[in-house]
């Protein structure tokens, strides 16, 4: 009797949600299914929720907030939401371009002045907002300093000091897009100069008409208000830390699910907000008149399984956020974490698969190459191998063996599975195809089930007699005041330290770069070039 009635109430159950939602059971209990996979017993977790047509019809809560209290995760629990912080950034900047203050065509050196001099050509309002600009990424020039930047305690000022100091920029403004934080920070500060009040005042009087109370950019984390979802990783044991940091405008927004639901309903054209509609629907748009449609008001803009789609991630070290929206199907899903376990960009896109009926992303990719093509020998397949940001894969023959090896992973050896493809000998499903460019020129194709395919090409061969040495010495760039030391240890190899701390391993890849952990140098003459993710053509001078 006992089974009977909890078999006819989890129907009830069931049944009363799909009157709520519209959702058939299969499915809810699927999304359940998917909320939780990353949520054990006694762990942090995660906030999810779909909205269609400005109705909530799925909403999730699971996981602990905070182990000091043991608190769980709810509607009122604040996350950090990270670099999706950066669409309200763009919505103040448009309220200001509403009400006539600034221009999206304005030079951000009439904020500025001391912004680089050098540079003749325009640098806009809008090149901030749609990562045009070419100023390099704050946290990667922290990085190159030594700074971890999440133990310190920096503010959008420090920043404003820091980008003062760049002469260069990562490429010349309008001709290429180049994510950096940077951009959004400098909007922050912008929003600052025209309004007269901090970015956080300016904000938080946008987030009450916006009928958003529990959302705000959090410049003083001694006055943060809670209750927070703690951010928390595992090492055989979850660990947390101290959040210090007071950077705001690229990020740095706490946040509820409930006030992204609300955000998510105002966009549907449901919901109450003072703020015009006509200025929230504007900020869904791609920016008029650029010529990079990928990125709006902090906002990509794509396809997702051939439907168009926007979206945003954001993470912070263990805070990770994500947002969805379908436009054309008035549908919208996020997910908000406090878990290292969990990886919302995923795990938000496998719930729309279960609501679409989409077919796992895994299931479209091209997974193997299409076809064998003509032999490559092990020998003539040997040497460094390139994307265009440097990403190498190099394989060398030992003992009859061919080894793949990568920066920062184990090497692995390899077998081969037909003329020109190989694969990884404990893994088979990690293949690398064999051919030649449209120049003639060799490169690698590599294959996985969890990736698209990708391609890098063979650099040329160092020549005989060219002397490895050349590149030793002692370099420094003026703008960051980080000093660079090369030596040559033998071969291909050399020892490179940055700021006279340990040594990096680098690797000779042509007559002009060694690759040195996540960056690449790039030599003229007495001088080289520094390449990283968002930092580019960071000047070094041989001082010795």
């Amino acid at each position: 009797m006992k089974v009977i009635l909890v078999f006819l109430f989890s129907l009830l159950h069931l049944s009363l949600l799909r009157a709520q939602s519209g959702l058939p059971p299969d499915i809810i209990q699927k999304l359940d299914s998917i909320s939780r996979q990353d949520v054990p017993a006694k762990a942090p977790g995660i906030a999810t929720a779909i909205i269609r047509n400005g109705v909530v019809i799925y909403e999730k809560y699971a996981g602990i907030a905070d182990f000091a209290d043991s608190s769980l995760i709810g509607k009122s629990t604040r996350f950090n939401i990270a670099s999706n912080g950066k669409q309200f950034t763009a919505l103040a900047i448009l309220s200001l371009v509403s009400a006539g203050k600034i221009k999206l065509d304005d030079d951000i050196r009439s904020f500025f002045p001391n912004l680089f001099p050098q540079v003749k050509t325009a640098l806009t309002v809008k090149m901030l907002l749609n990562h045009t600009s070419g100023i390099r990424d704050c946290y990667d020039l922290w990085s190159l300093q030594g700074y971890t930047w999440w133990k310190e305690s920096f503010d959008n000022k420090d920043v404003l000091q820091l980008i003062i100091s760049q002469q260069d920029l990562n490429f010349e403004p309008d001709t290429a897009y180049g994510y950096s934080n940077s951009n959004y920070i400098l909007l922050a500060l912008i929003v600052e100069k025209v309004s007269g009040i901090t970015f956080k005042e300016f904000t938080d009087e946008m987030f009450q008409k916006l009928n958003m109370t529990n959302t705000a950019f959090e410049s003083d984390h001694r006055h943060r208000a809670g209750p927070i979802a703690r951010a928390y990783f595992n090492f055989d044991t979850w660990t947390t830390s101290d959040w210090i940091w007071e950077v705001c405008g690229d990020g740095n927004l706490f946040t509820t699910l409930e006030d992204q639901i609300q955000w998510e309903k105002l966009i549907h054209r449901q919901g109450d907000s003072s703020l015009p509609k006509k200025l929230i629907l504007q900020s869904q748009e791609s920016i008029p008149g650029s010529k990079f449609k990928n990125y709006g008001y902090g906002l990509e803009f794509g396809q997702y399984m051939g439907l168009d789609y926007t979206f945003h991630e954001g993470a912070t070290g263990a805070w990770k956020a994500t947002v969805i929206r379908f436009p054309e199907r008035n549908y919208s899903f996020i997910t908000l974490t406090n878990t290292g376990k969990s990886i919302p960009s995923s795990q938000t896109r496998q719930l729309v698969d279960a609501v679409f009926k989409l077919n796992s992303v895994k299931n479209n990719l091209v997974t193997k190459p299409d076809r064998v093509g003509e032999y490559v020998s092990e020998e003539e397949l040997q040497g460094t191998y390139l994307t265009e940001d440097d990403f190498a894969f190099t394989f060398e023959m030992r003992e009859g063996k061919i080894f793949l090896i990568r920066e920062g992973r184990n090497e692995v050896e390899l077998e081969r599975e037909s003329a020109n493809i190989f694969h990884q000998k404990f893994d088979p499903a990690f293949k690398q195809e064999f051919t030649n460019d449209a120049n003639g020129e060799k490169q690698v194709t590599a294959y996985y089930i969890n990736h698209a395919p990708y391609t890098l090409k063979k650099t040329q061969p160092i020549r005989m007699g060219f002397d490895p040495k050349t590149m030793e010495g002692e370099y420094h760039n003026a703008e960051t005041k980080v000093k660079i030391r090369i030596d040559h240890v033998g071969g291909i190899n050399y020892a490179v330290t940055f700021r006279g701390e340990n040594e990096i391993p680098g690797l000779l890849v042509s007559e002009k770069k060694l690759l040195v952990g996540p960056y690449s140098l790039e030599f003229e003459e007495t001088n080289l070039l520094l390449h990283g993710d968002r930092i580019k053509r960071v000047r070094f001078e041989r001082i010795n």
